[in-house]
């Protein structure tokens, strides 16, 4: 009881520490959804550039958004995901750094399309290790599925670049097999990235849930494909 109450507390002191972060954007959605201010205005809202702009889907604790900031200050990041608990740590290590080109938003992913337009110069989203969703029905909340390639088309160019990185085979193959069907351009792939020949500094950031993935020794999957 003691340990269920000490992190029920942690928690909500990082839902309060959460609201002084000028870095964290929390919007609240009303029904029917419309599209947000800041749709079409990141650069010139928020980062106070018009460089072009990377989401982080289904971010977590950001690692990401965090590491690929600090890489390259020449464009702009903002990591999205629903659970505020962990974007803590992602916008308190940015904010902290003094990495004023990364940004985080809690939304549910499905809402992205009321909060990026074309505009916003988003051509590239990084997928870290998502839930597979590979129950019954679950194709639809597939973040590399038809649904989401469809929202990222409304705000992304022809060449625009997703990246998936997972611990599943399952939906590695499903994402590689619906580009094909697609025609969309694949860049880079593998089933077995850390015993691949791909050299690529980026891919070295390892996300929490990554880090256990290796350490019980399962081969991580990667796949690099265009939007089209």
């Amino acid at each position: 009881m003691y340990f269920r109450g000490a992190m029920g507390k942690n928690k909500l002191r990082r839902f309060a520490e959460n609201e002084t972060f000028p870095n964290l954007f929390q919007p609240r959605m009303v029904f029917p959804p419309v599209d947000h201010p800041m749709k079409g205005h990141w650069g010139e809202q928020v980062f106070g550039n018009p460089n072009p702009l990377t989401l982080e889907l289904g971010c977590g604790r950001g690692e990401y958004t965090v590491g690929l900031s600090a890489l390259h200050p020449e464009r702009n990041f903002v990591g999205i995901d629903w659970k505020g608990a962990r974007l803590w740590r992602g916008a308190k290590t940015t904010f902290e750094l003094g990495q004023r080109n990364a940004a985080f938003l809690r939304i549910m992913i499905g809402n992205i399309r009321w909060f990026f337009a074309p505009e916003d110069r988003v051509d590239t989203i990084w997928v870290t290790f998502p839930d597979p969703q590979l129950t019954s029905g679950g194709e639809r909340k597939r973040l590399t599925g038809p649904r989401f390639l469809d929202y990222y088309r409304m705000f992304m160019p022809k060449h625009g670049v997703v990246n998936l990185k997972t611990d599943s085979r399952p939906l590695y193959d499903y994402t590689s097999e619906l580009a094909a069907t697609q025609g969309l351009k694949v860049l880079k792939q593998t089933h077995d990235l850390y015993q691949s020949d791909i050299v690529d500094p980026v891919l070295a950031i390892r996300t929490t849930y990554e880090s256990r993935w290796l350490a019980a020794g399962l081969p991580i999957c990667y796949l690099q494909f265009e939007i089209g």
